[in-house]
């Protein structure tokens, strides 16, 4: 990562801006973020590189929010989410990053298209499951999409919505969710080499970025139509998606 040109810095910027502000206000440009920093640098090290900043981003929601988490869901969720997050790393470990490039597009664009579905339907007040088995199968896919993809947003979405959480314990519950699950994902990541101290000075240049935009995310968020918003940053991450799809070198023949 230290021959890295200026545009690629340029990215990885915008990249680390864009968690801060999906953390506090904007939660629609985090997939964007993941798919821009894997666009730039190898697919596996870029998942190892974008947890310390996701975390950094957590802290501040959680210290937003902290108060209104509602920890029953917490509790049913986390051990679940806990044993994904060991699959994905157990799968983590056996791909490399050919192999992880087209597998963060592929899981994106999944994500994505779930996230459409919940945005077409459930303003229908559409039934959503709420049996025991229901937050096992959301906690385990949570963890390993989170562990292979950082990429475990619209999944807790669907589950917040269908707890119909009020808007604050709506926030304060993610936020504490990522929050702890992030953390437990560190050992995981530094046992594949994924966080090494050259990851770890990268975090400390772009830490700055992250503040700034967990700070501006409380700020511009109540000023951007959001819907318009979200509908431009799902195009730009099909797009990117559908670029990590591609093998790379495909144009250079």
């Amino acid at each position: 990562m230290s021959d890295l040109s200026w545009a690629a810095w340029a990215v990885m910027a915008l990249a680390a801006f864009g968690i801060g502000i999906s953390k506090t206000g904007l939660p629609g440009i985090g997939i964007l973020s993941i798919l821009m920093t894997a666009s730039v640098i190898p697919a596996k090290a870029s998942t190892g590189l974008l947890l310390p900043m996701l975390i950094l981003g957590d802290v501040f929601a959680v210290t937003f929010y902290r108060r209104h988490a509602v920890w029953r869901h917490l509790v049913r969720l986390i051990p679940c989410a806990i044993a994904g997050v060991i699959v994905g790393w157990i799968a983590l470990e056996r791909v490399n990053d050919r192999q992880l490039r087209p597998i963060i597009g592929a899981i994106v664009l999944a994500m994505i298209a779930l996230n459409w579905w919940r945005m077409r339907h459930m303003g229908g007040d559409i039934r959503v499951p709420r049996g025991w088995w229901f937050p096992v199968l959301m906690g385990l896919a949570a963890g390993v999409t989170t562990m292979m993809a950082n990429a475990a947003g619209p999944i807790m979405v669907i589950y917040l919505l269908a707890m119909r959480l009020p808007k604050s314990e709506f926030i304060g519950t993610g936020a504490w969710y990522f929050l702890l699950v992030n953390l437990f994902k560190v050992p995981f990541s530094a046992s594949l080499a994924l966080i090494n101290p050259a990851s770890l000075w990268f975090n400390l240049v772009l830490a700055p970025l992250v503040i700034l935009g967990a700070l501006a995310g409380m700020r511009v968020a109540r000023h951007i139509p959001e819907q318009a918003f979200n509908v431009a940053v799902q195009i730009l991450a099909v797009a990117a998606g559908l670029y990590l799809l591609i093998p790379q070198g495909a144009f250079s023949r």
